[in-house]
């Protein structure tokens, strides 16, 4: 179930890996385009004909009463509002340290430069629903913005059977003391918030991820609004040697796998023993696992064996696959980390799974997938900020700079731009 690649066999796996296209782009993208369209010009009206014909029911009214959202905090079993309020409180303390300071400095007498920050002021929050609650991706997308200042925060999520969303995903809502909430989901919710209509306003920048019609809207509406990243199925890769227990190697594999039968499920080893006991304890569990319909079809289509030569082969093969999830599951990781240029988060250990990362660890779970790991990075207070520039110049440091930035105007063929240092100089 789990392809074994060795030797020049592991360049198929990239070859596969290339080939796989895990957005769906060329499949959604022309239902996507109808619904944004329909969204720009008909609003609500549009979100509930959508909502009717994709998720079954229309949601009145779109946007959750508070009542509602509290009941259903208030209905959580004490152990379970402690949980959430555990791991609240962790990404709060990890996302706290990341506030950024205002920057000023005088490089050269007369002239003083820097940075200020500012909050983006209206964001979107998509929080996948319908079938499953994902309530974690709320305060792993929440509360990096409320940490960085953002006055709004709006949050979007498919209804359930009962026209609203997920009393789970409410009550984290509730919990976070977010005011607007709306019972809408797939691309029609990314138009919505681009967008505007009657019941939602417009937001500068939108998160969270979602399926492939999702990504696609938002990487349609890029421009019009900011995003976080255009995120594909999950994925987990999984660095071990000889000190590995092949069944928790197992277990954090199959941690991903469970997800989506798109994801991507790795183990790269220099153990030839290790890959042989992973792979029979995948058949030793198989009759008993749960989910077995989606884990087939991702272990065949995403799953894999690297047997590498040794743990630097590991390390470089790491690099070009730039993966989500990055576990690193040998006698002495912290001498492996420096090497590691390209994941999206790296957990070190064999106490550290995957898992403690999805839920309470600290840094957002929101991650780049596909690849997008060797050019960005995991979600963070950084991404609901903007970064101003500041320059000024008194009189002494603008006649010395004065001729250098006309001829440079003049250089260019733009008269205006060279009159206006010279006007000063009259």
């Amino acid at each position: 179930m789990l392809r074994v690649y060795r030797g020049t066999e592991i360049e198929t796996f990239f070859t596969r890996r290339r080939a796989a296209r895990f957005w769906e782009e060329e499949a959604v993208e022309g239902a996507v385009r109808a619904v944004l369209e329909a969204v720009r010009q008909r609003g609500d009206r549009a979100l509930r004909e959508l909502s009717r014909r994709f998720d079954g029911i229309e949601p009145e009214p779109l946007r959750m009463p508070p009542e509602y959202l509290r009941s259903c905090w208030e209905a959580l079993d004490a152990e379970l509002q402690e949980a959430f309020e555990g791991a609240i409180a962790r990404v709060r303390r990890f996302h706290e340290a990341q506030r950024p300071l205002h920057t000023y400095w005088e490089p050269e007498e007369g002239v003083v430069l820097g940075w200020r920050w500012s909050p983006i002021a209206r964001v979107g929050v998509y929080v996948p629903g319908g079938r499953a609650a994902y309530p974690s991706t709320i305060w792993m997308s929440v509360v990096p913005a409320q940490v960085a200042g953002v006055p709004e925060i709006a949050l979007v999520s498919p209804p359930d059977s009962s026209g609203r969303v997920h009393p789970l995903v409410a009550a984290v809502a509730w919990r976070l003391g977010l005011e607007e909430v709306y019972a809408v989901g797939g691309a029609q919710a990314i138009a919505a918030l681009a967008y505007g209509t009657e019941s939602i306003r417009a937001v500068d920048k939108i998160v969270g991820p979602g399926n492939a019609y999702v990504t696609t809207a938002k990487r349609l509406l890029f421009g019009y609004v900011g995003i976080d990243s255009l995120a594909g199925p999950s994925e987990i890769a999984v660095v071990a040697d000889e000190t590995a227990r092949p069944d928790w190697v197992l277990a954090d594999l199959l941690s991903q796998a469970e997800h989506d039968v798109r994801a991507m499920a790795v183990l790269l080893t220099p153990s030839e023993g290790l890959l042989e006991a992973v792979g029979e304890e995948l058949r030793r569990r198989w009759p008993e696992l749960p989910r077995r319909d989606i884990l087939e079809e991702a272990l065949r289509e995403g799953g894999a064996c690297l047997l590498v030569r040794d743990l630097e082969e590991a390390i470089s093969l790491v690099n070009r696959l730039a993966p989500e999830h990055l576990e690193l599951y040998t006698a002495d990781p912290w001498s492996i980390l420096p090497r590691i240029q390209h994941a999206g988060a790296v957990f070190l250990g064999p106490y550290t799974p995957e898992a403690v990362g999805d839920y309470w660890a600290g840094p957002s779970h929101v991650l780049p997938t596909s690849g997008t790991a060797r050019f960005s990075s995991g979600l963070s207070v950084w991404d609901f900020l903007k970064r101003t520039s500041l320059i000024a110049y008194d009189r002494a440091a603008f006649l010395e700079a004065a001729p250098r930035v006309i001829r440079l105007a003049q250089s260019e063929g733009l008269p205006g731009h060279a009159e206006a240092m010279r006007i000063r100089l009259r």
